[in-house]
């Protein structure tokens, strides 16, 4: 046998990077958008303001059917100079409690209320810049409820304050099919429902504000629950489209939001209520005030068909990213002009006052927290668990159907091309364009000297991480055998990777985000990508004794979902790859583009999908836990109990195997 090794190394580090996935994924967005017009008449908006609250509720992963009962619960007060806070949680959905406090003024009668919403301050309802603007609020004469959104300041994972809800914490939500927006959106409306049993408070007179993460929620409560009379989102509104590029946390992503609808969209979902939008001169790119202006600019003919273009404004402050004073007075002036009926909506001052300490704000100071309080990473692990128990009586076609078409978001209909750029004894390099404006260099190997009409088995290996020794050794040990290998970087990864992709545990953070926005999460293109090689093989088919393909570390799960959309795949292995959704534990060792929204709700575990595979022959060799955790044989085999039941002996599950005993198990 005589295989080329050498010389290719340094042919690929010398190759320019393709088109970047960056271009690509901006490219698909403008797209999408690109037929957007306003509505002519009311009628015509009335329609499609129904189609995008369906479309919306869907994104957000729908809502309960019936609310659970709120049960409240006190855990003290603070009285001071014009208001007293109290302590309370409530309980927005069976089990979970949200932690919040009430700034109830010391007033008679009925009350405009506010419903604060922080952002990705540390503190969370306690952090002193939060405060304030409750504080003030309250000394105006507003009930105000500040609340602390899931995962963060007291419903963190651990006790202290200031730990992040976002990347691979929030991710446990996706496989679910409940982004934490859309849990956000819904645990804002259980606190609106919250605020109507309050004897001070007047429901008709509610508004809703916070800034950042908070602008974001602020924006989608008003649009999703027309209770919501007065909004103002501050340092949040953009464009969709100006997030691509950026970095973003998991709860400001609406998955596929961009496949049907931009923020304008939702900005106009507020009319003819009162909206008003805080920007400032020095922040991030996708909150600037050129974005604002274009998803303004959007919105205002919808406030025009209602005539009622005054109720929608654009406030504009010198300042970087903040909720600050200038803000907030801006603020009390909207709020006081439409929810109490009084002034022109100019800035009121803000009365003098003193913060809190952030310890003396929690229902549970310290680490005084119940041990079965349930966190983000808990309720994910229960409502994984609770799914899996729902009986699936779909045949296997049918959800073969649903994984492509709903959770990997489709494949295009696209022809790709191939350019053969280098060969030499043993080894060929081509360019290969999958979709308009994605190139990839594929390396193809080959026994030079194998006779004529001797086709081995073909072995697309796959590595989320480029060259590694891993994949080397699987190569080496496929040409040993005799066989040809195919290896490539998949989109967004190996020397096709951002240099600014990693967040915190995850590796792939944006470019995950901006194919979430799409509606085109990173495993269905690289499956698409793996399915796009097949392609080129198919037609020769017959000279080929088998396709098989080898997914390592998260490619595994590409490797699986690969060869359960794809017939011609014979064979598959996945080596010390994830071996469920499910986890109580933020994902570690794992890619975000790999958590496809609504996989655990809509297909089932990574068993099930190992299930669905085509192959005549399936390899588990070794896995892990969400949490990064290496697993026993018996946690394995437990882990792939679906797919043993339907593949049974064609599944072969070991702890640990060399490259070698893969591919004899793969070569049976």
């Amino acid at each position: 046998m005589r295989f080329a090794i050498v010389l290719l190394l340094p042919i690929l580090l010398a190759a320019e990077p393709p088109t970047s996935f960056l271009d690509f994924v901006k490219g698909q967005a403008k797209a999408m958008r690109s037929g957007d017009k306003p509505p002519a008449t009311l009628d015509e908006w009335s329609k499609q303001r129904s189609e995008l609250h369906a479309r919306l509720t869907t994104a957000f992963g729908g809502f309960p059917d019936k609310p659970c009962d709120l049960d409240v619960q006190k855990f003290g007060e603070l009285k001071r100079d014009g208001y007293t806070v109290e302590k309370l949680t409530i309980q927005t959905m069976p089990g979970v409690r949200m932690t919040a406090n009430a700034y109830v003024p010391h007033k008679s009668g009925k009350l405009p209320a506010l419903l604060m919403v922080h952002g990705h301050w540390k503190g969370a309802k306690q952090d002193p810049t939060v405060q304030a603007r409750c504080i003030g609020a309250a000394k105006l004469g507003f009930f105000v409820l500040c609340v602390d959104a899931f995962g963060a300041g007291e419903r963190a994972i651990g006790t202290a304050l200031g730990e992040y809800h976002g990347e691979m914490a929030g991710a446990l939500l996706l496989p679910l099919g409940r982004p934490l927006a859309g849990i956000q959106v819904y645990e804002n409306r259980r606190a609106v429902d919250y605020l109507l049993t309050r004897p001070e408070v007047d429901g008709e007179r509610i508004g809703v504000t916070g800034a950042s993460g908070g602008g974001n929620q602020t924006m989608y409560a008003a649009a999703m629950d027309e209770r919501l009379k007065a909004a103002v989102p501050v340092c949040s509104v953009g464009n969709y489209q100006a997030y691509l590029g950026a970095a973003c946390c998991m709860c400001e992503v609406v998955p596929g939001a961009l496949s049907f609808t931009e923020e304008s969209g939702l900005l106009a979902m507020v009319a003819p209520r009162a909206l008003m939008i805080v920007s400032a001169t020095r922040d991030a790119p996708q909150f600037s005030v050129g974005a604002a202006k274009v998803s303004i600019a959007g919105a205002m003919p919808v406030f025009k068909l209602f005539g009622k273009e005054k109720s929608l404004q654009h406030a504009i402050f010198e300042s970087g990213h903040d909720y600050s004073k200038p803000m907030r007075e801006a603020m009390y002036g909207w709020m006081t002009k439409h929810l109490k009926g009084e002034g022109d909506g100019s800035p009121i001052p803000e009365p003098k006052f003193e913060t809190e300490k952030p310890e003396d704000l929690r229902c549970f100071p310290g680490d005084s927290r119940p041990k079965d309080f349930v966190t983000l990473p808990k309720f994910a692990a229960r409502e994984a668990k609770r799914l899996l128990a729902k009986p699936d009586a779909r045949s296997a076609d049918e959800r073969r159907r649903v994984l492509v078409e709903r959770v990997l978001g489709g494949f295009p209909n696209v022809k790709a091309t191939s350019k053969n750029v280098e060969a030499f004894e043993g080894v060929g390099i081509y360019e290969d364009e999958y979709e308009p404006g994605l190139k990839s260099k594929i390396m193809v190997r080959y026994d030079a000297s194998r006779k004529p009409g001797v086709h081995p088995p073909i072995a697309i290996i796959l590595s989320l991480d480029g060259r590694t020794d891993a994949r080397w050794e699987m190569e080496k040990a496929a040409m040993k055998m005799g066989w040809s290998t195919i290896t490539l970087d998949l989109r967004a990864t190996g020397e096709l990777a951002l240099k600014t992709d990693k967040i915190g545990r995850a590796p792939d953070h944006n470019s995950a985000e901006w194919s979430l926005w799409l509606g085109r999460p990173l495993l269905g293109q690289w499956s698409f990508e793996v399915r796009q090689i097949v392609n080129r093989l198919a037609p020769a088919n017959s000279m080929v004794q088998d396709i098989v393909v080898i997914g390592i570390g998260p490619a595994g799960l590409v490797a699986l979902t690969a060869a359960a959309n794809d017939e011609r795949i014979a064979k598959v292995a996945a080596i010390d790859s994830l071996a469920s959704f499910v986890s109580d534990e933020p994902y570690v060792g794992q890619r975000l583009g790999l958590i496809a929204p609504g996989i655990l709700r809509d297909v089932g575990d990574v068993a099930h999908i190992a299930a669905l595979a085509h192959a005549k022959r399936v390899v588990v060799a070794g896995g892990v836990s969400g949490g990064g955790k290496k697993l026993t044989e018996a946690e394995l085999k437990a882990a792939y109990m679906p797919a043993t039941a339907a593949l049974k002996d064609k599944l072969t599950i070991a702890e640990k195997l060399t490259p070698a005993e893969i591919l004899k198990l793969l070569d049976k």
